[in-house]
């Protein structure tokens, strides 16, 4: 592990859906405080292929951390392609890497033509299958409102995604097409994804990538957190929030009381990868 000691860690980087919450849910309170608790030791940044809107549901309605402490919160929503700070008692937009009318257009019609010819178009979906986010277009297989029950059983192995995705990359090559969540794909502006962002981030910090410590659940080569990984972030990977929950309380102890970072007082399921 790249930290000696609690001054090397200059920030935490989590993913949201699945790491945070379950997919699309409210952060759970004990989440929530851990996470509170973390911020007032260290900066921390949540990075998704959500919406702000998304952020505002599952992670900040029911956050509370010290005012002091919520300038060290950074929250860049749809894989990094916008950034928001807290600025005099609200969320302030950084930037937005921005599709143009013409990408935006290209895309859903892309991603609709794709999933109807590999059969993957939900005629009854949960709300929307594709949305414009602005700087990002998400294909949604089941919709946007999907139970978390539903989208775990649609594609266990991530096969229906992969199919879609490399049907569309071909046809969209000026652009950024990768898996997202457990149904999803996303298109952004080629080169941004999640590593796009850290870099961001750390331009904002002022610091190097090996003061970082990430935690997603989709560290995988598939994943839509891999690039972190092949950045050389040091990441650990996590199945649901409760590891999250054992990693970043470990976390807090271990900046408290120093010594060797604490591994080995994780769950079993978060081995760190380098």
């Amino acid at each position: 592990m790249s930290f000696s000691s609690p001054a090397d860690l200059a920030a935490v980087v989590f993913d949201l859906d699945d790491t945070l919450a379950p997919s699309k849910s409210v952060m759970d309170p004990a989440m929530s405080e851990a996470l509170a608790r973390l911020l007032e030791r260290t900066a921390v940044c949540i990075i998704s292929g959500g919406r702000f809107e998304q952020f505002q549901s599952q992670a900040l309605r029911a956050f509370s951390a010290p005012e002091d402490a919520m300038d060290r919160l950074h929250l860049m929503p749809t894989c990094g392609t916008r950034y928001y700070r807290w600025e005099s008692g609200g969320w302030s937009l950084q930037y937005a890497e921005d599709l143009t009318d013409d990408e935006k257009a290209r895309t859903i019609a892309t991603l609709e033509a794709g999933a109807r010819e590999l059969g993957l178009w939900e005629p009854e979906p949960w709300g929307d299958i594709i949305e414009d986010r602005g700087s990002q277009i998400t294909f949604s297989a089941l919709g946007q409102r999907a139970p978390v029950e539903a989208k775990t059983a649609w594609d266990p192995d991530g096969s229906k995604k992969r199919a879609l995705g490399e049907w569309a990359a071909p046809r969209l090559p000026d652009l950024e097409v990768r898996g997202g969540g457990s149904t999803s794909i996303d298109v952004t502006r080629k080169g941004i994804d999640k590593a796009y962002g850290v870099a961001k981030l750390l331009a904002e910090l002022d610091v190097a990538k090996e003061n970082l410590l990430f935690i997603g659940d989709r560290l995988d080569e598939a994943g839509n957190d891999y690039p972190v990984f092949e950045f050389g972030v040091a990441s650990i990977p996590v199945h649901g929030w409760r590891d999250t929950l054992a990693t970043v309380t470990a976390v807090s102890e271990w900046i408290d009381e120093g010594g060797p970072f604490p591994l080995e007082t994780m769950t079993p399921l978060a081995q760190v990868r380098e």
